[in-house]
């Protein structure tokens, strides 16, 4: 592919910077547009810093083959940025899961995904009144912090111009069939095709058209917190159904607490008629912690975890596609405006799934 065109970029998370570096090493003209002051600020950010291989996803077959085959490829291309020095365990609970130990043992051999029984000194960390089965997994964690200063290096060296603290407001057609992409400030830069990248805020901007697809958002919450010693480097996942998981955070030298029931604080489906900027109501709703709730019900399968000292919280956005809320996958969104086909939004729920957003973004030049 080899791309002569300028192109807009909108938002600088970790879709936003790949596909901004994707495209201007085609040979594209570049300009990213992030209306934070740095890159990998939000979701990139806030969130459990997972690089998936396949185990988090028994019901979506499709998902786990994803992340199955673009695990060694991200681990490879970011390696700096990856946390590999933990052991990582999957629980699956005796009630309430939608996998027995049985089927997430065939699940994981259908994908080749690596998987033993934890070792006895592991499987007695457990509650085994309520714990079935511990399995040891591999999967690794990404520390955004690094990521960032990655891409701030990738994107100078591709030639990619990076806008910082601008919000873009509304994208308008100009005289043959050139963008004209308008920010707050009333600023106006003209491109040939423009990527919108900004994950909650697909539909926000005005004159793209909303995704077809119906957006669901949430409000989330990870705590961050420090495990007691018996958990030193140990990552945990009770699966799959209303539990809970302990990642790394590498940034912060802490580990995320996240649970199914308690980390959501609040959910809405979009509306045609009635667009909620999700980060505009995401600031105006400052939530209280569920820190309590999380932790007194996962001490229950997990004891020591009564130890734990809570630090603090990170509070996100998190939008998936609500088609996938059955069978929880998490493919991406590649839809391009039906109004004007030069203007496409891509929505990311999982960062491995970046190279499936790259190779569309091939398919999609190929065709025109």
């Amino acid at each position: 592919m080899d791309v002569k065109h300028a192109i807009v970029v909108i938002g600088g998370g970790f879709y936003g910077c790949s596909v901004a570096e994707h495209l201007a090493r085609q040979g594209a003209q570049v300009i990213l547009i992030e209306q934070a002051s740095d890159l990998l600020t939000r979701a990139s950010y806030n969130n459990q810093a997972r690089l998936h291989n396949g185990y988090h996803y028994p019901r979506s077959f499709n998902t786990a083959y994803r992340s199955r085959l673009n695990f060694q490829r991200f681990l490879q291309e970011f390696r700096p940025a990856i946390a590999t020095d933990f052991i990582k365990l999957y629980a699956i609970a005796r009630v309430g899961s939608k996998v027995s130990p049985h089927q997430f043992e065939t699940f994981c051999q259908t994908i080749e995904a690596p998987l033993v029984p934890a070792r006895a000194s592991l499987v007695k960390l457990f509650c085994s009144r309520l714990i079935a089965a511990v399995y040891e997994t591999q999967e690794y964690a990404f520390d955004a912090a690094i990521l960032r200063r990655l891409f701030i290096e990738r994107l100078a060296q591709a030639g990619v111009k990076v806008r910082l603290d601008t919000t873009v407001t509304t994208v308008l057609k100009a005289e043959d069939a050139v963008l004209e992409v308008v920010d707050h400030r009333g600023n106006s830069t003209l491109a040939d095709y423009v990527f919108n990248c900004t994950y909650s805020g697909l539909n926000t901007i005005q004159n793209i058209t909303p995704t077809r697809l119906t957006l669901k958002h949430e409000i989330t919450e990870l705590a961050l917190v420090q495990l007691p010693s018996e958990l030193e480097q140990i990552s945990v996942t009770v699966m799959d159904g209303p539990f809970f998981s302990l990642m790394p955070f590498p940034d912060r030298h802490l580990w995320t607490l996240t649970h199914v029931r308690y980390t959501p604080h609040a959910a809405w489906r979009e509306s045609p008629r009635a667009t909620i900027n999700p980060y505009q109501f995401l600031d105006a709703n400052p939530a209280q912690s569920n820190f309590g709730y999380m932790i007194r019900d996962a001490q229950r399968y997990l004891p020591c975890l009564e130890a734990a000292i809570y630090q603090d919280s990170l509070f996100e956005i998190k939008t998936v596609l609500t088609k996938n809320e059955a069978d929880d996958g998490r493919p991406i969104l590649f839809e391009v405006d039906p109004n004007c086909d030069r203007i496409i939004s891509i929505l990311g729920s999982k960062i491995d799934n970046i190279y499936d957003a790259l190779e569309a973004i091939n398919d999609y030049f190929h065709s025109i």
